[in-house]
């Protein structure tokens, strides 16, 4: 589908560029997010009627978006989730998740503007960028973490995760010394049956 951009998109061209691009793309991103016009004669004479309105919106939008860059740019901000040893969490942290805690901050952004790719599902730290405007680039650190203390060691560098193989040979060294502890009970409970059987038999002969 060839289209219109209605505002510079990274990797695609600036506004007025007349693009092609994948229906699925422009129906599902560009069209509803107001990014775009499907490329027609109608659209073309409606672009260049708004064009200089849109160039006026954008120097508004960038104004605004430079303040909350300013104060977001390169920060760090923590994040605590129930995970299991191997660092796998119960549960995902979203673009939402994210957002709403900037926004706690004193910052305020949409999750549209928090451009993660896929949920986190994971403890450690990852760096997320912020689409806060096109001609704009700003990302966060977001730490993943169960405590405060761990989120410290996750910023330090540290592994804070059992390995998989390290989980299950302790799992495996578990599960052996309940065996262990169940044919123990079991031996003293034979033993103790045999006991009884004996001062039984004792008994009657006497």
């Amino acid at each position: 589908m060839e289209v219109i951009l209605l505002e510079r998109v990274a990797k695609l061209g600036n506004m007025g560029d007349v693009v092609r691009v994948k229906d699925g793309f422009a129906r599902n991103f560009l069209l509803p997010r107001n990014k775009a016009l499907r490329a027609n004669a109608d659209n073309k004479a409606r672009f260049e009627s708004m064009k200089a309105e849109l160039e006026k919106q954008s120097l508004e939008r960038k104004g605004e978006a430079g303040k909350v860059a300013a104060k977001v740019d390169g920060k760090s901000y923590t994040i605590i989730r129930q995970s299991s040893e191997t660092g796998q969490l119960y549960g995902s942290v979203s673009s939402r998740d994210i957002a709403t805690l900037i926004s706690t901050d004193g910052a305020t952004i949409t999750r549209a503007q928090v451009e993660l790719n896929a949920p986190i599902k994971a403890l450690g730290q990852y760096k997320v960028p912020l689409g806060l405007h096109p001609d704009i680039d700003v990302s966060v650190t977001v730490i993943v973490a169960r405590s405060e203390a761990e989120a410290e060691r996750i910023a330090r560098g540290e592994d804070v995760t059992v390995r998989a193989e390290v989980a299950e040979d302790a799992e495996a060294e578990a599960e052996a010394a309940r065996e262990r502890a169940e044919a123990l009970f079991d031996a003293e409970s034979e033993e103790a049956e045999a006991g009884t059987a004996e001062g039984q038999k004792k008994s009657e002969e006497a």
